[in-house]
């Protein structure tokens, strides 16, 4: 499948690689790359041979600079709308794929690009990656689930000072609040991202997809969230994948999961 605004490899490893290729425009999000994007995911999630997806931006500067700003003049409040439930579409999907997704954060990750870091599961960031939320300064709000992901990484208060502020944070900071899982050196991200997808990849695909799948759950009330688990947990059970991880482990040796 060809893409006009990304790049999509898929390595010897079943290691997915989506990048956003826009560095013109530092990678900002317009109709093309969504519709692309939301291509890429599809054919990630469809390909049995893909056990991981990094997803990351062209350069060095920047992963995601937000929205190409180019077409808010036009909007009314129906367009809007429709804008906003586009992108959130697309970011559901990634949130919601059976595969982690990890996001390899190369510099700018700002309005829809600190939007798509959170869609995805986990979130690696070089150490000159910017982060931020700043629609308030364009006399908008964030509308590709900012106000919603945001305070579920990082908690209400802190989620509400950098909407509201539109301020941008470093990579340490966004560490240090929870915003992101590693920070490295600019030549470790890629490496990093791969890695930390390996070590997820060896465990059972499974076990991985019903962990990610209770995990959604956690936003529910606690007693809804843990019925969901348990549920979750006997179908893992039933699974071949599971009796081969018991076993494996009891005569201590590595498992040999086949996904089933």
């Amino acid at each position: 499948m060809e893409f006009d605004t990304l790049l999509y490899e898929v390595d010897d490893d079943g290691l997915a690689t989506i990048t956003i290729h826009r560095p013109d425009k530092l990678n900002a999000l317009n109709a093309a790359v969504l519709s692309d994007l939301d291509r890429a995911v599809r054919q990630a999630r469809g390909d049995a041979a893909v056990r991981g997806i990094i997803l990351t931006g062209a350069g060095d500067r920047s992963f995601v600079a937000g929205a190409d700003i180019q077409q808010f003049p036009e909007l009314d409040a129906l367009d809007g709308h429709r804008f906003a439930l586009r992108g959130q579409a697309v970011f559901n999907r990634i949130e919601e794929l059976s595969k982690p997704v990890v996001a390899a954060v190369n510099g700018f990750a700002l309005g829809g690009g600190c939007e798509l870091a959170m869609a995805c599961h986990l979130r690696v960031a070089s150490e000159n990656a910017v982060f931020g939320q700043p629609e308030v300064n364009l006399g908008i709000i964030p509308g590709y689930g900012g106000t919603q992901r945001l305070p579920r990484l990082v908690g209400l208060g802190l989620a509400t000072e950098l909407i509201l502020t539109g301020d941008r944070i470093s990579a340490e900071r966004a560490y240090e609040i929870g915003l992101v899982n590693r920070v490295v050196p600019a030549d470790e991200l890629m490496p990093t991202a791969k890695d930390l997808l390996h070590t997820i990849a060896a465990k059972g695909p499974l076990a991985i997809s019903f962990a990610l799948e209770a995990l959604r759950a956690s936003d529910q009330p606690l007693r809804e969230g843990l019925r969901h688990e348990a549920a979750l947990f006997g179908q893992t059970c039933a699974t071949e994948d599971a009796a081969e991880g018991a076993t494996a482990f009891l005569e201590r040796r590595e498992p040999d999961f086949k996904g089933r």
